[in-house]
């Protein structure tokens, strides 16, 4: 299994891989562009990040619990499966099978607390070699049902150390490389990670530091989306490769119902921050837009366009600043440091993350910001999923906060008019419905 670069260069295999690498990337519904490229998949870090922060904590401080439901790391890990079609299923792992008594982590106080020093080690360190240590470590005790799946919280914390992991690109791996990785197995994992960064190595250029990218590109051919070459130089083999390839690329042309989908879910989104630009505007307000959204355009325009260049220094230097930039749209306050409204925009994509920047927003400065208006701005029929998130444990704190939800619906039909004859606050408030 560590073989990997031989068994793809030894037999002239490196351009056929880098013909499909090629294709996949310009490919509209492959991971690459539905998932890879996707704006909200760097907003998530931090808050997945944050998120096993918190798991860690509790579990460091005797307050986890005994059961996965409701839990901090259920929050956290659903954040994960919503992370779009590569990520779907991860939180399967993590259920408490009760028959089978997996993963031991829920009953067992030692494995539990096993699991944390896992967590909190791995976000700590810097190196390969040291999360490898970690692994081994945990690796060690044996505890059921606590496999590599684990590796998909791993890869939020560092995303070119570790690669993510699943049936399918295991799958993938297996069908590119000819190894037998198989599923469950520390060691089958760390030699596969091996053999994933010799072949991000020799395809880097087409790739990325990130491992996501291969994770994306292993998932889609064993998904059976994207055939990978055949393992021997058969003349046959390849004209019939060449041939699933190119129905790959016919398939891809006409753009399944599922990427359209997630293309116009991105359009939606840049559309619902250009009316809170513009609204914020309208109002007298400085207005940002999240650090990662400035260029993308709407309507032929830059969402950053007639925006504030950078954020005041009193936000800027404050706790969870880095958080607090990705948030979707901010009001702020003419010419002052301060913010008079946030908001998330969250049309398909995991409510818990755009949750997180806000209450580092709300904490971030004392009474700074305190005050502001918190808006989870979403569909009109994701008012439930809202709510249902907001009675999560891991965010007890909103009852302390100015926390509401507006619909689509409500802001189209009223933006107009509040634009013309609003002022502050009052108006948003009264087409918005309180979550505290």
């Amino acid at each position: 299994m560590a073989t990997t670069a031989l068994q793809i260069a030894g037999n002239g295999r490196v351009p056929r891989i880098r013909e499909m690498i090629q294709r996949w990337r310009d490919d509209p519904g492959a991971t690459y562009r539905s998932w890879f490229l996707w704006d909200e998949r760097l907003k998530n870090f931090r808050s997945i990040r944050r998120g096993l922060q918190q798991v860690v904590g509790e579990i460091g401080g005797g307050t986890f619990g005994v059961t996965y439901r409701g839990s901090s790391l259920e929050t956290v890990v659903h954040s994960v499966a919503e992370q779009r079609q590569i990520f779907k299923g991860a939180d399967h792992a993590f259920l408490w099978k009760p028959k089978l008594r997996i993963p031991d982590i829920y009953e067992s106080p030692e494995n539990q607390r096993a699991f944390g020093r896992l967590l909190d080690n791995c976000s700590c360190c810097d190196t390969a070699e040291e999360i490898i240590d970690h692994i081994h470590a945990i690796d060690r005790l044996k505890i059921k049902g606590l496999g590599p799946a684990v590796a998909n919280l791993l890869y939020f914390l560092h995303p070119t150390l570790v690669p993510p992991f699943n049936t399918a690109i295991v799958n993938g791996y297996n069908a590119l490389t000819g190894a037998k990785v198989k599923l469950g197995s520390w060691d089958q994992f760390l030699a596969m990670r091996t053999g994933v960064l010799d072949l991000n190595d020799q395809c880097r250029d087409l790739l990325s530091n990130d491992l996501g990218a291969i994770g994306g590109l292993l998932f889609d051919i064993g998904s059976g989306r994207y055939p990978a070459p055949p393992l021997d130089d058969d003349l046959e083999s390849a004209a019939d490769w060449t041939s699933r390839l190119e129905r790959a690329r016919a398939e891809a042309q006409t753009l399944g119902k599922a990427a359209a989908a997630q293309q116009e879910g991105d359009r939606t989104h840049a559309e619902v921050q250009a009316w809170l630009r513009d609204l914020g505007i309208a109002l007298g307000h400085d207005v940002w837009i999240a650090a990662n959204d400035r260029g993308r355009l709407h309507a032929g325009m830059p969402l950053g366009e007639g925006c504030l260049d950078r954020l005041p220094d009193a936000i800027a230097t404050a706790s969870g600043a880095d958080s607090i930039r990705l948030i979707d749209v901010l009001w702020l306050e003419k010419g002052a440091g301060h913010v008079t409204a946030a908001f998330e925009v969250e049309h398909s994509t995991s409510i818990y993350s755009g949750i997180v920047r806000m209450l580092d927003l709300a904490l971030s400065g004392g009474d700074l910001h305190k005050a502001a208006g918190l808006f989870l701005v979403a569909p009109d029929a994701r008012e439930a999923d809202v709510r249902a998130q907001l009675r999560r444990p891991a965010f007890s704190r909103i009852a302390d906060l100015d926390f509401s939800y507006l619909p689509y619906g409500e802001l189209e039909r009223h933006r107009e008019a509040i634009a013309r004859f609003g002022s502050g606050l009052k108006a948003i408030k009264s087409i918005s419905r309180s979550l505290a």
